[in-house]
């Protein structure tokens, strides 16, 4: 089956709760996204938990773990990248997203740390609108939320 035109990278840094990135896995084999996880990872790739989330689409998708951020982004040389944050004052829908833009997530419990936020290759940091006075999304609900409209803004390409 082809793969999208249009290829989003996820990025997950130092991920802390194994069926979030399970969830991961079967998101980005689902829409041709890549996910690229930031250790340390809170668990190992062959956890339990993160193989029932993931079911039969870890051979679909394409999952690469790297040992810090700065070999991940040496790997993917991204143009675009926008971080993912409930401190930010823009929301994720006022981006025109394009081909290899990066989507990057902090850790579940505390978030992207504000070395990581500050980073020059951030080229916006970005929120998904909450009711006041919650703190977070679940990552993989978040990641769904923002992936889905990037790809929408391109047609679902290579959807059925």
């Amino acid at each position: 089956m082809p793969e999208p035109e249009f290829q989003l990278k996820i990025v997950y840094y130092q991920p802390c709760i194994p069926p979030n990135t399970g969830n991961a896995i079967r998101i980005a084999a689902n829409t041709g996204a890549e996910l690229h996880l930031i250790e340390p990872l809170g668990f190992t790739m062959t956890d339990q938990q993160v193989r029932r989330a993931g079911l039969d689409y870890h051979e679909m998708a394409n999952v690469t773990v790297h040992p810090d951020l700065e070999t991940a982004w040496a790997t993917m040389q991204p143009q675009r990248v926008f971080a993912f944050t409930a401190h930010a004052d823009t929301f994720f829908t006022e981006v025109q997203y394009q081909p290899g833009d990066v989507l990057l997530f902090g850790p579940e419990p505390t978030g992207l740390p504000d070395e990581v936020l500050n980073h020059p290759l951030i080229t916006a940091q970005l929120r998904i609108p909450m009711l006041a006075g919650r703190r977070s999304m679940n990552l993989a609900n978040a990641t769904s939320v923002a992936l889905y409209e990037a790809w929408r803004q391109q047609g679902f390409a290579g959807a059925v």
